[in-house]
């Protein structure tokens, strides 16, 4: 009976994904034609966001780790841990004055509907092409002298290995953040591994912890500043287990 109701409260995810989708692609579309109209862009593809998290029956808690704060006028490299599909919504909600972009699979560009628009605003990374990857960092920088803020998921994916607490981070975005010297925002999401995995059997709606870590700046080297950002979300990931 409970397998049922996972699979049911899961078919209801993806008739709002469906609904939000069909609603926000025409103007979410035709905004991300040109770069000067992205601001717009990012207003209805926050809203989309916004409705599947909301919609699916999540909420969530801020827990600050330090006393920085973000400024709107300056674009980021925002990292978190990955476990869920929505961990992509919530930097969306967290980030109302910066337009985000992803850095995503170049896979997904597949899905019908979705994918038109997903491969216009977000910089897709084919990750069997060393050209492709190495590619990644300039069209990054572009986006962020541009005024966005890109979102990476330093971990690569979600481990198959489900007792992994947090996997080993890639390079990526602190390479992004030291050679092009944009502070990197650090976030842990605790409860949606859990509560949306991405087993299907499993899942229930929630209140997810957000813990903002730290504001790191690109001052000190790749190394380290990767050491310290992997330290505070395992910190984070194990005070919530205890």
């Amino acid at each position: 009976m409970k397998v049922l109701l996972v699979y049911a409260w899961r078919f209801w995810m993806i008739v709002v994904a469906t609904i939000f989708t069909l609603i926000f692609f025409l103007p979410v579309y035709l905004l991300s034609i040109r770069k000067e109209d992205y601001k717009a862009c990012y207003f209805f593809i926050r809203i989309w966001a916004m409705g599947i998290f909301y919609g699916t029956g999540f909420r969530y808690r801020i827990i600050n780790k330090t006393d920085k704060k973000i400024d709107k006028n300056q674009p980021y490299v925002i990292i978190s841990n990955h476990t869920s599909l929505m961990d992509v919504m919530i930097p969306c909600i967290l980030f109302p004055n910066h337009p985000l972009c992803y850095v995503g699979k170049k896979e997904l560009e597949k899905i019908p509907v979705f994918g038109s628009v997903y491969r216009r605003v977000c910089v897709m990374v084919d990750r069997k092409s060393a050209r492709s990857r190495a590619d990644v960092y300039r069209r990054c920088a572009e986006r962020m002298k541009d005024g966005q803020s890109v979102v990476i998921f330093p971990e690569g994916g979600v481990p198959d290995d489900t007792s992994i607490i947090l996997d080993q981070f890639k390079d990526g975005a602190f390479i992004l953040s030291t050679k092009h010297q944009f502070p990197i925002a650090v976030y842990t999401f605790v409860g949606l591994k859990e509560m949306f995995p991405f087993d299907n059997k499993k899942g229930y709606p929630g209140r997810v912890d957000i813990f903002f870590n730290d504001i790191l700046t690109p001052n000190t080297p790749l190394k380290e500043l990767k050491e310290k950002a992997h330290e505070e979300m395992r910190l984070s990931l194990i005070e919530k287990l205890k």
